[in-house]
């Protein structure tokens, strides 16, 4: 029976909520232990779901009927509302609870069938003609449907907002005056711009593409995962999907903008409605993104991708996640940057840096640069210009990534190898950015065995290093001796085939210039004598070069020679020392000569010869025609 009197409203008191009328209670609704002392009538004649229970349960005898709703969409403020309606209450929809209104008129069945214009058809109605047709409307509506989201996904309501702001952001905004955050108080609720608080009826216009990257900020992880899914299946541009995604990923996981530097693009501010920050799971949200992220290359995304790798050690995320990321830096290696590729280490490793991951991303470039050759046909040409490629300057980058990360004392020397190995011969055209990290590691590490040292001069060419690379080589007291003597005979080798080089370039051009025809015009004798000026200071310069190069060849002889010398008198006294005969003579004794002795002594001692010998002979290196290669 409905209440005879005049309903004046609804007032609560602890757990329960009670209507203002003339006659009692005689059905309690609970929702969430809140419990609504409400009547029959109004509600049996607004909602489906309420009047099956109650002709259900016509036959009990008890006056006062108690219905628990489990699971209510939006639990006791969106069945206050409802209950509101039943009463004839007028109730407000606004975008923040047309979500959860809808999902409760849905739930408890207030369709048209029992009563025209009910509160299902009203929301549909304002859903469709209202939320719909504005950007901040959608937003929020999708914000609020995250607390319904198994209900909204029923109902299509997720499903409609997320369409809508994917058309939205394809159209020009200027279009319609959709009220965007990133202009501030100088915009109105219409879109037009304020000056002191006044409308002046000029419209915004804006070309940018990222005025919506604020806004979507706002929603949860879920829901901006589905809302970027919807994007990319309405065709929008893959730059600005990842340029949100970064967006999205800098306001939540914090400490990745001290990776990315300063943001650029102008600063945003909430002014024409509010929004509330949501609370994210970081790990999730970092697994999320990574799966998001578009297939792009950049260098400011590569930065990015390697600030987020820096985030995935810290939160100590799945081995899948890491994998995936290493995996996309590894295709764009040659893109990134020294200070980015300085990942401190996060596990309980002794080193500073994380040289395994380093490692690891050395390897899927290198593999994946294998398979894209082996596909193109251009590969042929990859091979004989190795600068043209991506691999050289890959090279070039990791050379330094090892001489910063060489001073680290507990750094073993096989990592060094494993990490300079990673990449193939071809592509390092020249050795003295290896030959440089190999010097700081030496410098850093003075207690290395000889066998050690070796094991690590080993990774380089030596016959790859520059005249100033070998140079300081030959006077580096930390090599090895080995190494210093492969050295100077390489140097040696080189200087004489740039000598043949230059010789067989001036005999080549003075057989080709040859006695020329007379000109016809006074032009052709200007070109003709500019030629000539041109082929005598080439000449000149050659001849220049070629006396240098002889200098340096008979300089780099002339030590060779004496350190050979050096070598054989330093034996033979080592020899002597230990001779028999001479024992036996300071003794007293005397020995029977041997057929052998007469031989004369043709054998040289092939050893090495004491350092401080060749120390002695190296001061005479010094030459005015030399540049100083100094290396750190």
């Amino acid at each position: 029976m409905a209440p005879a009197g005049k309903v004046y409203g609804f007032h609560r008191e602890g757990n329960h909520w009670f209507c203002t009328a003339a006659l009692p209670s005689d059905i309690t609704i609970i929702v969430e232990s809140i419990n609504f002392h409400l009547h029959k009538f109004p509600l049996v004649s607004k909602c489906g779901k309420i009047a099956d229970k109650c002709e259900e349960s016509s036959s009990s005898e008890d006056r006062t009927f108690t219905l628990e709703l489990d699971d209510f969409p939006g639990g006791p403020d969106s069945f206050l509302v409802a209950a509101k309606f039943c009463y004839g209450v007028r109730v407000e929809l606004t975008p923040r609870n047309i979500a959860t209104v809808y999902c409760a008129a849905d739930f408890l069945e207030m369709t048209d069938a029992y009563g025209e214009g009910n509160l299902l058809s009203k929301s549909e109605s304002y859903l469709h003609k209202n939320v719909l047709r504005n950007w901040k409307d959608c937003i929020l509506a999708l914000q609020s449907s995250e607390a319904v989201i198994t209900y909204a996904e029923k109902l299509q309501i997720l499903s409609k907002c997320l369409n809508t702001l994917s058309t939205m952001v394809c159209t020009d905004p200027s279009l319609f005056g959709w009220p965007m955050m990133m202009y501030g108080s100088l915009q109105s609720p219409g879109g037009s711009i304020l000056w002191n608080g006044i409308n002046t009826g000029a419209r915004i216009r804006s070309s940018e593409s990222d005025w919506w990257f604020e806004d979507i900020s706002y929603l949860s992880v879920g829901v901006f995962e589905r809302l970027i899914r919807t994007m990319e299946s309405r065709g929008v541009r893959s730059e600005n999907l990842a340029g949100a995604i970064m967006h999205y990923a800098r306001k939540y996981l914090p400490g990745l903008g001290r990776w990315q530097g300063a943001q650029s693009g102008k600063t945003r501010t909430v002014a024409s409605f509010s929004l509330t920050p949501v609370i994210v799971d970081q790990r999730v949200l970092l697994e999320s993104i990574v799966n998001l992220l578009p297939e792009k290359k950049g260098r400011s995304f590569c930065r990015f991708l390697l600030g987020l790798l820096r985030v995935a050690f810290i939160l100590d995320v799945n081995h899948t996640c890491r994998d995936a990321l290493e995996r996309r830096i590894g295709v764009q290696l040659e893109l990134a940057t020294l200070d980015s590729l300085l990942i401190p280490t996060y596990s309980d490793s002794d080193t500073l840096y994380d040289t395994d991951c380093i490692e690891r991303i050395v390897h899927y470039f290198v593999s994946l640069e294998s398979k894209a050759s082996s596909f193109s046909p251009a590969s042929f040409e990859l091979e004989t210009s190795p600068s043209a490629g991506p691999s050289t300057k890959v090279a070039k980058l990791i050379d330094a990534y090892i001489a910063e990360v060489a001073s680290d004392v507990n750094l073993k020397p096989h990592k060094i190898c494993s990490i300079a190995e990673a990449l193939p011969d071809t592509s390092r055209v020249l050795h003295d950015g290896l030959y440089r990290a190999v010097d700081i590691y030496l410098k850093a590490h003075p207690w290395l065995s000889d066998k050690d040292k070796e094991e690590l001069c080993n990774i380089i060419d030596y016959q790859r290093l520059s005249i100033d690379a070998c140079a300081h080589a030959s006077q580096n007291e930390r090599l090895p001796l080995r190494v210093v003597l492969q050295v100077l005979f390489f140097e040696q080798m080189q200087l004489r085939t740039a000598l043949a080089g230059c010789l067989n370039v001036l005999d080549t051009e003075s057989a080709a210039v040859g006695p020329v025809s007379a000109p016809t015009n006074m032009a052709g004798q200007i070109v003709q004598r500019d030629g000539w000026v041109a082929v005598v200071r080439e000449n000149q310069v050659l001849k220049v070069d070629m006396e240098k190069m002889r200098s340096r060849v008979g300089e780099l002889e002339e030590e060779f020679s004496k350190i050979k010398q050096e070598m054989r008198r330093v034996a033979k006294s080592h020899s002597s020392l230990s001779s028999p005969r001479l024992v036996a003579r300071k003794i007293g004794c005397k020995l029977l000569p041997r057929p052998s002795d007469a031989q004369p002594d043709h054998a040289e001692s092939s050893g090495p010869a004491p350092r401080k010998s060749v120390e002695h002979a190296r001061p005479s290196r010094h030459s005015r025609h030399r540049k100083s290669f100094s290396l750190v």
